[in-house]
């Protein structure tokens, strides 16, 4: 203990960053205000990865791609939701992008469009 006295001892959380902890780890339920600052920086992360045409973050090269193009919105994305739901959300965006690619590849051999909603957006 005496080398290094203040190495492993941490500055105490607040409870703000207490709770922000809690929501990520999937202790606690976010709040509405939670749930929406994670959308936003959701949003913010997918904004950026389509800009610079990375549609896999969970793996290899797009993983490292994001984090070249887009470290910012990825660390605010991993920071403001809870671990579950960013595995969730990336996970979802490569399936819906494949979605709308084969979908594109059956308008263009024939196929009847019939309407599908693939966002988050509401329905009107």
């Amino acid at each position: 203990m005496g080398l290094l006295p203040g190495f492993l001892s941490t500055a105490p959380k607040s409870e703000a960053e207490k709770r922000a902890d809690e929501v990520r780890t999937g202790a606690v339920a976010p709040t509405r205000a939670e749930r929406a600052r994670c959308w936003a920086a959701r949003d913010a992360f997918y904004a950026c990865l389509d800009a610079h045409g990375i549609v896999d973050t969970l793996n290899g090269e797009g993983r490292a791609a994001a984090a070249r193009a887009c470290p910012e919105q990825g660390a605010a994305f991993e920071r403001d939701c809870a671990a579950q739901w960013v595995t969730y959300f990336k996970k979802w965006r490569v399936q819906d992008i494949q979605k709308k690619a084969r979908l594109k590849e059956l308008e263009a051999q024939g196929a009847t469009r019939m309407d599908v909603q693939t966002d988050f957006t509401p329905r009107r």
